[in-house]
């Protein structure tokens, strides 16, 4: 078997489309295929001329001239915008005389969801090529000044396969909704307490009486006006955040553009309607098993029109088509009231300070076990709630 050569690529256009997708497998979201990533370079949202940051830093194993294993990788100058959650660790390093930034992130921009990290043909050895790309990425971040290398969201086997070759786990939960085999939505809030079902039955009947409507666009009404539905996802997404003071514009128009023009099949947009005129919506990603909310916003504020939006209508489709998985986006403990379950995330650490190494493995032993605790907790008070209401 030969060995295996490794091309870090500045930009996706240095491999093409069928090489990269190649590679995927049913564990690998929507947001690894090659259009997505591209279009994020493409549409500007990363690299040095658009943002400073995010400057592609790919890494490619390649058997002559085939491309055998991929990840998508990005040279950072901060944390904005990778979920990394990591201000207080580079703070701490600050003030201790440590340089934290630049970071190598193994992830997908802007992306918190979790999914398959390291793209590995299946006819090739899953651990050597593992290993090659983790050295890849080490050498890849040495020769750009980074001071860490960051694996963001893999998927739990990946964490462990990682942690095996020598890096730090990070563990963290997000909140998502799951489908317990529901046929009808009266299952599902049969499954809530009472407080829980009178207060969701509450807010879902609030857009009946304020003369609003939501619906689902998918495949064939994108594909029937990609552009003025680009447009309208952006012009959404925009005005949300032109509103928060925290809020930053890191998707372009253009790359709305792309992804509804290349990525239909994967792409849907939530819209509430009144008297004829889009006044919310929300663009979700869907793969087979799963649906992804991402970008949401509105041109009017009406009364729970987000947790329609965004968390009831997707609920009510997910059991009408049988997805398995409701992921509705990082943070937000209200979801809890509203039937999403708290869902372990994970990341890995290579930090090439000694002293930052020792300091962080020993942080992230004591943060990871008060995790554990409390989503373990959780989960038993649920059991108890489960076994109470089946029993009533």
């Amino acid at each position: 078997m030969s060995a295996f050569a490794f091309r870090m690529l500045s930009s996706m256009n240095e491999v093409t489309r069928a090489a990269w997708d190649a590679l995927l497998d049913e564990r690998a979201t929507p947001f690894l295929r090659w259009d997505f990533l591209a279009a994020m370079e493409a549409g500007g949202c990363v690299g040095a001329v658009a943002t400073g940051d995010w400057l592609p830093r790919h890494l490619t194993l390649w058997r002559g001239e085939r491309l055998v294993a991929a990840a998508p990788a990005y040279l950072k100058q901060g944390s904005d915008g990778d979920f990394a959650r990591d201000w207080d660790w580079a703070s701490a390093a600050q003030r201790a005389g440590i340089r934290f930034y630049p970071k190598l992130c193994v992830t997908v921009p802007f992306t918190p969801a979790t999914g398959r990290r390291f793209l590995i043909a299946a006819d090739v050895d899953r651990t050597a090529a593992l290993r090659a790309l983790l050295d890849g990425a080490i050498a890849t971040a040495k020769s750009g000044k980074a001071t860490t290398v960051q694996v963001l969201f893999p998927l739990p086997d990946e964490a462990a396969e990682l942690e095996a070759l020598g890096m730090a786990i990070r563990l963290s939960y997000q909140f998502h909704w799951k489908n317990d085999k529901y046929t009808k939505l009266q299952d599902f809030l049969d499954r809530l307490d009472a407080k829980k079902r009178h207060q969701q039955k509450r807010e879902r009947a609030a857009p009946a009486t304020q003369g609003i409507t939501i619906r689902t666009l998918r495949k064939a009404e994108l594909d029937a006006n990609p552009v003025q539905w680009a447009h309208t996802a952006y012009a959404l997404h925009r005005a949300t955040i032109d509103k928060l003071p925290w809020g930053r514009g890191w998707l372009t128009e253009r790359f709305y553009e792309i992804v509804f023009a290349k990525m239909s099949d994967n792409i849907e947009l939530v819209v509430a309607e009144r008297e004829g005129h889009v006044i919310a919506g929300a663009v979700n990603v869907a793969s087979r098993t799963r649906l992804y909310g991402r970008y949401w916003g509105c041109f009017e504020d009406h009364p729970f029109l987000h947790f329609n939006v965004c968390l009831y209508h997707s609920i009510d489709e997910c059991i009408a088509r049988g997805t398995l998985v409701f992921e509705g986006g990082a943070g937000g403990e209200h979801k809890l009231a509203r039937g999403f379950e708290p869902s372990e995330t994970y990341s890995a650490h290579l930090f090439f300070h000694p002293r930052l190494d020792v300091a962080l493995r020993s942080h992230l032993a004591g943060e990871t076990a008060s995790i554990k605790e409390g989503i373990a907790d959780w989960r038993s008070r649920k059991s108890l709630l489960k076994d109470a209401l089946v029993d009533g």
